[in-house]
């Protein structure tokens, strides 16, 4: 399988003409495209919501694109939960869904009407207190513990991570709150990060309708909402076959039907938190080779780095890489594809076989529309890069511009040197 970028070299020289390398580009088709698909795949399920996980991709150009086809927010802090209220997803269009929460931001999100997902039992007495008293409507985080499997396949280790109520937690998290006049509730799991496997969702789904049908048996609870959350991935690979939403969707209703609906429970509504599956296919990083090293390897350096696209650096992440204009040139130079960071994992791409690059060169690097921009930081005074819309009819559009000097200084503003270093 060949991965092939969403636009042309052409193209990229005409925006790179307007707005200088690197730029994170966006591929406004595809996003609607997908998000058409993934609200067909749960037609089925009457109260179905996808809160798009904000965090993954904050800019409220794309998520208004969403917005259209019913999207809500999930918010996981309170410039999040800013950024949703400034577009208008406030009340049912949010699902704040954090962790060691201060109070604060409960109180901010109440004030919104979101829904609150409580990551742990102790929350709710933090809750009550700083509001008062108990929403009518809350959810609870799920974490049975021990690996999540599907088959003999280990997918994940959710014993070994921070989110989530115990089983024993969770049971007695719904009688408190049930006692304290909560009157509706969710549930909520994330077991599994970047799955690609259209069995994720409906082992997923089996494994909170079980702990839905046995909360309401044993606490009373009136649970209306199941929220899937995130987890389904992307092919960043060529080899890897892209999930099927309209399979996964299928696999989810028979679940539902086989756990659900013969326990009274067939009105019961899914969510589900994507990012990465929403996003991650139509974005791209565009960088320009600026330079080539030859010491004890063969270096191509880019302007950018990984203030830009964190993933590679932080977690060994692989991203494709398209030479635009070499699309059929053969891969028969091998690479160290790196940005200008005073670290040596600033790498997008290690021992990469890649047609031969030269200054000037326009790479393309894939599937960073979810947790590219969104990771950025600012190490080396090194400044963040514009994002930028390729609209459905061609033409292109600036949604974000890049940082300037000016605001990496900006948070000197009550100093002399303020004034001082900006009028150098």
């Amino acid at each position: 399988m060949i991965k092939k970028p969403f636009t042309t070299k052409e193209k990229l020289e005409e925006i790179a003409a307007q707005y200088p390398t690197p730029f994170h580009l966006y591929d406004e088709a595809g996003i609607r495209k997908n998000a058409e698909a993934l609200k067909q795949a749960f037609s089925w399920n009457k109260g179905y919501k996808e809160y798009f996980a904000v965090k993954a991709t904050p800019n409220p150009f794309l998520i208004e694109i969403l917005r259209e086809y019913g999207c809500g927010c999930d918010c996981s802090s309170k410039t999040e939960l800013m950024l949703s209220k400034a577009i208008g997803a406030v009340g049912d269009d949010i699902m704040f869904s954090s962790n060691d929460t201060p109070a604060e931001e409960f109180k901010y999100a109440d004030s919104l009407g979101a829904t609150i997902n409580l990551d742990d039992i102790t929350h709710i007495e933090i809750l009550e207190k700083t509001l008062g008293k108990l929403p009518k409507r809350l959810s609870c985080r799920y974490n049975p513990g021990g690996y999540f499997q599907i088959s003999n396949s280990i997918m994940d280790n959710p014993g070994d991570a921070k989110y989530g109520m115990t089983t024993e937690q969770l049971f007695e998290a719904y009688r408190i709150m049930k006692e304290k006049g909560v009157e509706e509730f969710g549930l909520h799991a994330f077991l599994a990060s970047n799955t690609v496997t259209n069995d994720y969702y409906p082992t997923l789904a089996r494994v909170l309708f079980e702990v839905a049908v046995r909360l309401k048996k044993e606490t009373g609870a009136n649970i209306r909402f199941i929220n899937l959350s995130g987890g389904i991935g992307i092919p960043y690979k060529p080899d890897q076959e892209p999930n099927d939403i309209l399979k996964i969707g299928a696999g989810v209703k028979a679940v539902y039907d086989e756990v659900l609906v013969p326990a009274g429970m067939g009105d019961v509504a899914i969510y589900t938190e994507l990012g990465r599956f929403m996003m991650g296919p139509y974005g791209a990083l565009v960088t320009r080779a600026i330079n080539e090293k030859h010491t004890h390897k063969e270096y191509i350096g880019v302007d950018a780095c990984a203030v830009n696209l964190m993933r590679p650096a932080m977690y060994g992440a692989y991203h494709h890489i398209t030479v635009m204009g070499k699309e059929n040139a053969p891969c028969d130079h091998k690479y160290d594809v790196t940005g200008s960071l005073c670290e040596n994992n600033d790498k997008f791409a290690v021992d990469r076989m890649l047609p031969e690059i030269e200054r000037g060169d326009l790479l393309y690097i894939h599937d960073t529309g979810a947790h590219g921009f969104a990771m950025g930081y600012n190490y080396n005074g090194k400044l963040k890069s514009a994002e930028i819309l390729l609209k459905k009819d061609g033409s292109f559009k600036l949604i974000r511009r890049a940082e300037t000097p000016k605001d990496y200084f900006a948070t000197f503003d009550c100093f002399d040197f303020y004034n001082k270093v900006l009028s150098e």
